[in-house]
């Protein structure tokens, strides 16, 4: 572990940057980027299946716990971002992988099971605290193993991805509310099964990441950054020989939150993606609440 505050030496964020686009980087957007549609998901599921929820063959909900479930879902949101984004920077990226998409699949799949509104209102908590805190994780790492050059379209893909969530729980829930196919009382069960199904595979999927070398290196654990780095780059350039080492950069270690800063490390296309993030997750929050609204 380095002493907070030290300088050190190092070719790790460049040799990151400098790697060509590869099918490991399309793995990792995969993994890593089912987040923004599983929000998407989650945000269509319920607005859609309002309605549906006020039945008394469901759970019987009145308009107003409806809209009170959408705002627990939100202030879980908060919450799991706040709290799993404090964990990341403190216990690794890798981890919070993991934690908190196995808290969105299982909090999800058990609304499927709720038997009364207090239970989903509560689990309904714990899914969006899990969503908030896929957020903090997925955002840091993104940032910090996909290439400068490339980051901000990367994100904004991503991003976008959002949208096909949101089509995927209308489809969904146009086929489980449908009463001529499914009975009324299973249909909206089986949406919030069929749901956290969808992120099952990609749990498995994450567990083969690798921690990120930069979390590594602020951190002080200069080795470890370093063979990660080396074997990220065997799976990029395969039999190939890869280019010798650029000159290394600066890089403070901390003991607070925080991304190393270097004149290579610190670019624009990472200011520039965040930005784009905060714009596209405010239109997404104005989208979801304007549908929830209608349809309470």
């Amino acid at each position: 572990m380095g002493i907070a505050g030290a300088i050190i030496l190092s070719t790790v964020p460049p040799r990151l940057d400098r790697l060509p686009w590869s099918k490991w980087h399309v793995r990792l957007v995969i993994a890593l980027g089912i987040t923004w549609i599983l929000e998407g998901l989650e945000a269509s599921l319920i607005a859609n299946l309002g309605p549906t929820l006020e039945d008394p063959r469901t759970l019987g909900l009145d308009p107003a716990h409806v809209g009170m479930t959408n705002s627990i879902y939100l202030v879980g949101q908060v919450v799991g971002a706040l709290f799993f984004g404090w964990l990341t920077d403190r216990l690794g990226r890798k981890k919070l992988f993991l934690v908190t998409l196995g808290l969105y699949l299982a909090a999800t799949a058990l609304c499927g099971a709720s038997p009364n509104f207090w239970v989903f209102a509560a689990l309904r908590f714990f899914a969006g605290a899990g969503i908030g805190g896929e957020y903090a994780a997925i955002n840091s790492a993104i940032d910090e193993l996909i290439p400068a050059r490339v980051r901000g379209h990367v994100d904004l893909g991503i991003n976008g991805s959002y949208w096909i969530g949101v089509a995927l729980g209308a489809g969904l829930t146009l086929v489980f509310t449908n009463p001529n196919l499914v009975p009324v009382h299973l249909g909206w069960r089986l949406a919030f099964g069929l749901g956290a199904l969808l992120g099952l595979g990609i749990l498995f999927a994450r567990r083969h990441l690798t921690e990120s070398p930069r979390w590594l290196l602020i951190r002080g654990r200069a080795k470890e950054a370093d063979e990660i780095t080396t074997q990220i780059e065997h799976w990029v350039h395969g039999n190939e020989v890869p280019p010798p080492p650029p000159p290394p950069v600066e890089v403070r270690v901390v003991e607070a939150p925080g991304i190393a800063t270097s004149s290579r490390c610190s670019s624009a296309g990472t200011r520039a993606a965040r930005a784009s993030r905060w714009r596209s997750w405010s239109r997404r929050r104005s989208s979801t609440t304007g549908c929830s609204s209608a349809t309470g």
